[in-house]
């Protein structure tokens, strides 16, 4: 737990210090957020904004994962949790910079056109299939000493679901959708300050507490496992619960600097950065399915964009005043920190469920 608290606490410091860092050198290089002129009206006050904020977080997370195991050294359990980098870590971790590295593209090339339009949709895509692809690749062909991949041949909900095996390929593809869909939901969720990071604090918290949990109950500790009546079978949970730890404390400090009125904006660095973070985490504790439940904020937000995209071109209709659905409230007249907060407490409903299934599950077993 000592090794947890330490990623978590660096990664703040890091982030509430070192972000402050990051607007003076974006406002100095000009890269200020360009505003769609087809959004809310109330949003170009907002422009000139330093965007990019997700390397802030994206590098202190990294730096804290770092700092939690120099911690995990000092640890008599260190024989159960393995003391240097694992595979688990370079999945999770890639997962974050790499897709972190699309949206920096993205950024990139709006800031240097002066115009919202960054890189093409497809291109996008393709950034994060190739991203998806080759990490869900080391997640499902690279086991560790005791058999077990980052990932699952299964489809899971709260644990595997045996009577579900899709293969190494099918759960690579798998791998990939879960990828995208979290990475393009948490980007569809930014847009209001400090939405989205306030959303995905939340989430992050969620799957450090899985993580842990699952570590204390672990089938990978002998002397637990042994005569338990249930264990999990998960890869480096105490790793998943760090880094998890370590992301959620990184945007604890980004939020300082992030919320209404943001002095700087994650922009798609880290909206992506973060989804495919999340998206890893799923796949890692074998919550593939829960996770709809736990990041249901960014399900509903998504959903939002689906159902408006097909009503119009079905019906010529809009169903929403604007979409993502934070655009349609701002345009019935809520004002933004209305909209981040409520949104938050349905981030935070959506989370308190998921663990409560989580952890109903554990107790109908142990029962």
């Amino acid at each position: 737990m000592r090794a947890v608290i330490v990623a978590a606490a660096v990664a703040f410091i890091i982030s509430l210090f070192g972000t402050p860092v990051a607007i003076r050198v974006f406002t100095a290089l000009k890269a200020g957020q360009p505003i769609r002129a087809v959004g809310p009206a109330t949003h170009q006050g907002k422009k000139g904004t330093p965007t990019m904020g997700g390397v802030a977080f994206i590098v202190a997370t990294v730096l804290a994962y770092v700092a939690g195991h120099v911690a995990l050294t000092t640890l008599p359990e260190q024989q159960i949790a393995q003391v240097g980098p694992t595979m688990t870590a370079l999945v999770l971790l890639g997962l974050f910079v790499f897709c972190g590295a699309v949206g920096f593209l993205d950024d990139f090339l709006k800031v240097r056109k002066r115009h919202s339009g960054g890189l093409s949709a497809k291109g996008k895509l393709l950034g994060q299939l190739l991203v998806g692809a080759g990490f869900g690749i080391a997640a499902l062909y690279a086991p560790s000493t005791n058999g077990q991949t980052v990932a699952s041949e299964h489809i899971s909900f709260i644990r595997d679901i045996s009577l579900l095996d899709v293969g190494k390929v099918g759960s690579v593809l798998i791998f990939v959708f879960v990828i995208m869909s979290m990475s393009n939901g948490v980007n569809l969720t930014d847009g209001l300050d400090g939405l989205a990071t306030g959303a995905t604090i939340l989430v992050l918290g969620a799957y450090t507490l899985i993580g842990f949990w699952q570590y204390r109950h672990w089938c990978g500790d002998t002397t637990y496992a042994k005569g338990a009546a249930y264990c999990y079978e998960v890869r480096d949970p105490l790793e998943i619960a760090l880094i998890a730890a370590a992301a959620a404390g990184a945007c604890v400090g980004f939020l300082w600097w992030n919320t209404s009125p943001a002095r700087i904006f994650m922009g798609d660095t880290g909206a992506l950065g973060l989804g495919g973070l999340v998206g890893g985490l799923a796949m890692a504790t074998r919550t593939t399915l829960l996770a709809i439940i736990i990041g249901g904020l960014f399900v509903i937000i998504t959903m939002s964009v689906v159902i408006q995209i097909i009503s119009f071109k079905t019906t010529g209709k809009r169903v929403f005043r604007m979409s993502p659905l934070q655009h349609h409230f701002e345009l019935a007249g809520w004002s933004e920190v209305n909209i981040v907060v409520r949104f938050w407490i349905v981030a935070g409903i959506c989370v308190a469920i998921g663990l409560g299934l989580f952890y109903s599950d554990f107790l109908a077993v142990m029962g």
